[in-house]
C-alpha cells in the first residue's frame, strides 16, 4: 500500500510519486475547514496542524517547507513531529543552487525509502502539459476562472492519485465566456473556496493564479532534472526574481489588473508595497484569515475595484 505523505507546500509531487508514496497537500482541504484553532498566527498552518496533531487526516509522514514560501510552517511542523508523526524538514536555497536542492531532493527520497517508480515522473510530465494547456485556454476565455483555478491548485499533489486526477482533468468542458476585466491573482491563493466564482459574478475574470501556476511549470524525470527545474520556483527566491517573473507573465496575459491576496500574519503581506511599486498595473489587495465563503466587504471591495477598472 502506498504510503500518504502530507506536505505543505510545493514540494515536487514527482519526486514522492517516484519513491512509491502518494502525496497529499494539506493545504488543499484548509479552504473548507470549520476549524477555528484558538492559539494561531496563520490560519492556514495553525489549522492544518491541528488536523495533523490530533490524528483528524490520517497520514503516514510529513514534509514541510521550513526554507522558501512559508515561515510560520517551521514552528508549526515542529508541533506535528512532536505529536509523533514522522516529519522530514525541507528547506528551498534562497540562491536557486541546483546543486544544493538536489541535496535536499536526495534527503527526502532518502526519507520516503529511495527512488522504486522511476517512470512516475514522465506521466506527470504529461499531465503538466495538460495544465499548461488549461491555463492557456482560460486566458482565450474557454474555460471558466473558479474550474480552472480548482484544477491547477490540484497540481500540488495531483489528487493523491494520478489516474483519479487524469480522469478529472478529462472531464473538462470548454465555454465561451466574455472576458470582461483580465486579473491576475497573485500571492498566495485565497482561504475562500468561492473567491474566484464570486470575482467573476461581478465581473472580475481571473485568468493567472501566480502560485497554481509554478505548479504546472516545474517537472522533470529524475532528481537532477527535477533539482533544476525546482531551483526556479519564484515563491522562495528573492523579490525582484519574483518580480521580474511576474512581469513577463503579466505582460503576455495582457492583464487590467491585479488583486493581490494576503493571508493573515504572513510575512508575504509585508511584499505588498515592494509589488505595488514594481508592478505597473491597477493593484487591490486584500487580506484574509479563516476559511469560509468571501465575506460582504471583501465582495464590496472587489465591485468597487471592477468599478475603478472601467472608469480608467
Amino acid at each position: 500500500m502506498q504510503k500518504k505523505i502530507a506536505i505543505t507546500a510545493l514540494v515536487p509531487p514527482e519526486l514522492i510519486y517516484a519513491c512509491g508514496c502518494k502525496p497529499f497537500d494539506v493545504n488543499n482541504v484548509i479552504p473548507f475547514s470549520k476549524k477555528y484553532p484558538r492559539n494561531k498566527l496563520c490560519a492556514w498552518t495553525a489549522i492544518w496542524q491541528e488536523m495533523l496533531s490530533k490524528r483528524e487526516i490520517k497520514i503516514d509522514s510529513l514534509i514541510v517547507v521550513a526554507g522558501g514560501d512559508c515561515h510560520n510552517a517551521l514552528v508549526d511542523g515542529q508541533k506535528v513531529a512532536m505529536s509523533g508523526i514522522p516529519t522530514h524538514f525541507f528547506f528551498y536555497p534562497f540562491d536557486g543552487s541546483s546543486e544544493y536542492l538536489e541535496s535536499q531532493f536526495q534527503k527526502v527520497s532518502d526519507f520516503l525509502g529511495g527512488i522504486k517508480a522511476p517512470e512516475k515522473p514522465e506521466e506527470i510530465m504529461e499531465l503538466k502539459k495538460i495544465g499548461l494547456q488549461i491555463d492557456k485556454k482560460r486566458a482565450a476565455g474557454k474555460l471558466t476562472s473558479g474550474d480552472t483555478f480548482r484544477i491547477l491548485i490540484s497540481f500540488s499533489d495531483l489528487a493523491s492519485d494520478l489516474d483519479t486526477f487524469r480522469e478529472t482533468i478529462s472531464l473538462i468542458r470548454e465555454t465561451d465566456i466574455k472576458i470582461n476585466n483580465r486579473i491576475a491573482l497573485i500571492g498566495v491563493p485565497p482561504i475562500y473556496p468561492d473567491f474566484h466564482d464570486v470575482a467573476q459574478s461581478l465581473g472580475l475574470d481571473v485568468i493567472f493564479d501566480e502560485l497554481p501556476f509554478e505548479f504546472i511549470r516545474h517537472s522533470g524525470r529524475d532528481i537532477q532534472t527535477i533539482a533544476r527545474d525546482y531551483c526556479n520556483y519564484t515563491f522562495a527566491r528573492p523579490l525582484d526574481f519574483r518580480i521580474k517573473f511576474l512581469q513577463k507573465e503579466l505582460k503576455k496575459r495582457n492583464v487590467d489588473g491585479i488583486i493581490h491576496y494576503t493571508q493573515f500574519s504572513c510575512h508575504h503581506m509585508l511584499e505588498d508595497d515592494i509589488l505595488r511599486s514594481n508592478l505597473d498595473y491597477p493593484m487591490l489587495t486584500i487580506q484574509g484569515d479563516l476559511p469560509g465563503n468571501t465575506p460582504e466587504q471583501i465582495k464590496l471591495r472587489l465591485e468597487a475595484f471592477r468599478e475603478a477598472l472601467e472608469r480608467s
